[in-house]
């Protein structure tokens, strides 16, 4: 018995990280002239901006990402799905946060079984633009360690060594509050469905041309 306990326990977690490595394979990744041509500098202050996105129907949390506004301002996230056409990410890295991107990527989130809470931090700009190197370095990440690889990000930060390391967002949630984060949140009834909110969407470029 305990010996088809485990084999059963085996194949499940073969099964686990079989499908794990199928998530965003490298080759979708956008050419680093596509990369670059995306930078965007915001000139707001320094910060680290937790989003984490809540189940309306039991309060568990679903993702963790990590807007970072340090010499440019981009999404790390990990495990995520924000990626159609005139998205640029590499890895798990979006590139060109504008306002209008972070609306879409704040709104793409929130739906009617989730909504997303934000929360910022101000840093230093040393601070920043470490979290911003730490994010690019990183390969593309497995499902479900969204919120370890964050934590792990921001452990690695100064002012921050502290960060739990956890598989849990609002565990994460949790510690950003403690930090003093400001504190926000979405709430949309749009689709449950996101690829319709993806195959809506219009790159910030054609939707200025059209106005």
């Amino acid at each position: 018995m305990i010996r088809t306990i485990r084999m059963m326990a085996l194949a499940l977690l073969a099964l686990s990280l079989a499908a794990c490595t199928v998530r965003n394979p490298v080759e979708t990744n956008a050419p680093d002239q596509e990369v670059a041509a995306a930078r965007y500098a915001h000139s707001g202050p320094k910060q680290l901006t937790l989003f984490t996105m809540i189940s309306n129907d039991n309060g568990s949390g679903a993702h963790t990402s990590l807007l970072i506004n340090a010499s440019e301002r981009v999404a790390f996230d990990p495990a995520g799905s924000f990626r159609t056409e005139g998205i640029t990410a590499k890895n798990d890295v979006v590139y060109g946060m504008t306002p209008y991107l972070v609306d879409q990527y704040t709104r793409f989130h929130a739906r009617e079984t989730f909504h997303v809470v934000v929360q910022t931090l101000d840093v230093e700009p040393e601070v920043a633009e470490l979290a911003l190197r730490k994010a690019q370095s990183l390969g593309p990440v497995l499902e479900s360690q969204c919120a370890l690889t964050t934590s792990q990000v921001l452990a690695g930060l100064p002012g921050f060594e502290d960060a739990p390391r956890t598989y849990s967002p609002r565990k994460l949630s949790e510690y950003f509050a403690a930090k003093g984060a400001s504190y926000d949140r979405l709430f949309e009834y749009d689709d449950a469905d996101k690829s319709k909110v993806l195959a809506a969407f219009v790159p910030e470029y054609e939707r200025a041309a059209t106005n």
